[in-house]
């Protein structure tokens, strides 16, 4: 550092390598190329003796999970009150992690394993205009960086209570989530469970007046959990369920909360104990989505002039067809629970009332409405839904369940709604439902390198950045934190690069989980990152439908 101050930025290239401290071993796996750019990529490797952390934090694969999450978290933490932060030009001077959110997810941030724990940490290295601030980094990585690790990777400075608290709150969720199939459940609610966030761009919990969640007498259950007494709750039943109510009662609060039920979450956020069957997706309308060859003819008949359904094509998808796609793409990726908001909906894809149908005759409409779907859905494939409606009493009559939101209060109305039925509808379908026709993917679309053969997967909150194509994530709500969306770019990329000819797209995925059991996440990276989480097959299979590049093959 002494050398290299005041020397042009790139002079920090001469940091690459590893450095070894007195309890940890530094490792500078990537040098920004000057201050305004991505961050430089620090890994630290504390031996297992010296962060001495309990083999029964670890004993199981969910309280790796846990462990591993709460120690990203302890560095976040740790940076905060150790690092001064904000030297010099552009972004650097300053220590970061991933960003994240409550949900624990399997993360590239923290690995513990027999030899050692190993931290991602990025680092602005400091700079005043393009030259080297070498005191500055001194300061950073020689001060800074080791109280930063004393402090988040060494459990005698850890709050012991807390880390135990938070790995078996982890292990607690996943046990709930491993007993719904066997109770014929597609999602649990735990009483006392608190499920308004504090506002619509905040997953954090509401603290002031938020109605703690009470299920009604006739949906409760009791799960058991490994470590504390059973849990009470509303458990969800299989089939079709419908979540009415009037605006601002909670119908769509608790949608959303079963929709993230699919991932673990944090002690203190409400939602420790809400837990979903992990094969549920989000449905909804995404006007202008691209659709490339998906089979939508369970829902759109022949379009006019002739267009195919069965290989339905579109730049520029409308509500109706954008709903219908997401759903056959959902259950050609394997999905058994599909979660719909009517306020996310085409309305003309979910409803035709009678009045309607006797001015505009089913030979004229080529959409058959889900309502006359959601029954065979679950009949016929074994899918179940989970509907939000507030305006539509033609699915009291298809319904297996019926719960009615007021004031976040949960009631069980299914007698009444179904006494309110009336004659049962006669449904517009035009054909049996039938499983969506597999497509074949060809892998060599999904190219992520640019002409220098470099991998390039960049994403924000609105577009991932895949080589040349890229994907709209607008509109896309199965994901919880931006890292995974990254982590299904560097999926696809390996695809691109090691799948040999036309696969289809469940072979593709069910490739990509049996390498992700293996060797993890790290399996389909050119280096390590730390910014990745696990995406589910859902969210892979969301990202490959919308790539600008994606080519179909047809035929055998």
């Amino acid at each position: 550092m002494q050398r290299i101050d005041r020397a042009g930025y790139g002079a920090y290239k001469d940091l690459r390598g590893a450095w070894s401290f007195d309890t940890f071993t530094l490792h500078v796996d990537h040098v920004q190329g000057d201050p305004f750019a991505a961050p430089s990529r620090l890994r630290i490797a504390v031996p297992s003796d010296v962060a001495a952390l309990p083999k029964e934090m670890r004993a199981t694969p969910s309280r790796t999970r846990g462990l591993e999450d709460y120690l990203m978290r302890a560095v976040d933490r740790a940076i905060a009150v150790c690092t001064k932060g904000g030297r010099g030009s552009g972004k650097s001077g300053r220590f970061s992690v991933v960003e994240y959110g409550p949900c624990v997810l399997d993360r590239t941030a923290v690995r513990v394993d027999e030899e050692c724990v190993e931290a991602i940490i990025n680092c602005g290295l400091p700079a005043a205009g393009r030259r080297v601030l070498g005191r500055q980094a001194m300061a950073m990585l020689l001060e800074e960086l080791p109280q930063v690790v004393r402090r988040a990777l060494h459990w005698s400075n850890l709050p012991q209570d807390a880390v135990r608290a938070h790995v078996l709150c982890v292990e607690d969720a996943g046990a709930l989530r491993g007993q719904l199939r066997s109770r014929g459940l597609v999602a649990f609610v735990a009483s006392g469970a608190v499920l308004p966030r504090k506002s619509g761009v905040s997953q954090r919990p509401l603290t002031e007046g938020a109605v703690p969640f009470a299920s009604p007498e006739s949906l409760e259950v009791r799960l058991e959990r490994p470590n504390g007494r059973p849990v009470a709750g509303m458990g969800l039943p299989e089939g079709v369920t419908l979540v009415i109510g009037g605006g601002y009662h909670g119908k769509s609060t608790l949608l959303s909360a079963v929709a993230r039920g699919a991932y673990d979450h944090v002690p203190g956020d409400g939602r420790e104990f809400v837990v979903a069957v992990p094969e549920a997706v989000v449905i909804r309308a995404e006007d202008g989505r691209r659709v490339c060859g998906t089979d939508i003819s369970s829902f759109i008949g022949e379009l006019p002039g002739g267009q195919n359904t069965v290989r339905f094509r579109s730049e520029n998808a409308s509500g109706s067809t954008s709903q219908a796609a997401n759903i056959a793409e959902a259950l050609e990726a394997g999905a058994r629970t599909l979660l719909v908001d009517e306020d996310t909906s085409a309305t003309n894809f979910m409803i035709r009332d009678a009045r309607m149908r006797r001015l505009v005759s089913k030979d004229k409409e080529p959409i058959t409405p889900f309502v006359d779907r959601v029954r065979e859905l679950y009949d016929e494939l074994g899918v179940s839904t989970v509907l939000v409606m507030g305006g539509s009493g033609d699915y009291f009559g298809v319904a297996d369940t019926v719960i009615m939101m007021h004031e976040y209060r949960p009631r069980d109305v299914t007698s009444r709604a179904k006494s309110l039925a009336g004659e049962p509808r006669r449904p517009e379908t035009a054909q049996p439902l039938a499983q969506p026709q597999p497509r074949r993917v060809q892998p060599l679309s999904l190219n992520a390198r640019d002409r220098r053969g470099k991998r390039i997967v960049r994403a924000d909150h609105a577009t991932l950045r895949l080589g040349n194509s890229r994907v709209d994530l607008t509109k896309l709500h199965q994901f919880v934190e931006l890292s995974q969306v990254r982590a299904a770019g560097h999926i696809l990329a390996w695809a691109a690069e090691n799948l040999r000819g036309p696969v289809t797209v469940s072979e593709l995925v069910d490739r990509v989980e049996q390498r992700l059991a293996a060797v993890g996440l790290e399996g389909f990276l050119p280096v390590r990152y730390g910014d990745l989480a696990r995406p589910r097959r859902f969210e892979i299979v969301c990202v490959l439908n919308r790539a600008q590049a994606l080519e179909f093959v047809d035929g055998d």
